[in-house]
């Protein structure tokens, strides 16, 4: 599966774009990978793969994630925003 996949099936599950969990996690000043997958585990229902996803676009940035795992195109917006 690819990294993008992984973000967009936890859109899928959560409703909340990958910008969404940025901003989220922002919020609650999560900085630390356990802690982000504990919290996306506990509060968003993912599974560990999903909220390892995600936590790697937190801790990473989204431009290391696109660079090193999507090719260089990384979409963030929600899969609304590429219809």
């Amino acid at each position: 599966m690819s990294f993008q996949a992984y973000l967009d099936n936890a859109e899928k599950q959560t409703g909340i774009t990958p910008r969404g969990f940025l901003d989220l996690a922002a919020g609650k000043k999560l900085t630390k990978a356990g802690e982000i997958v504990a919290w996306l585990k506990a509060d968003h229902g993912l599974g560990h793969g999903h909220a390892t996803a995600i936590a790697r676009l937190v801790t990473k940035g989204p431009e290391y994630v696109a660079e090193h795992h999507a090719g260089g195109v990384l979409h963030l917006d929600g899969l609304a925003a590429r219809k």
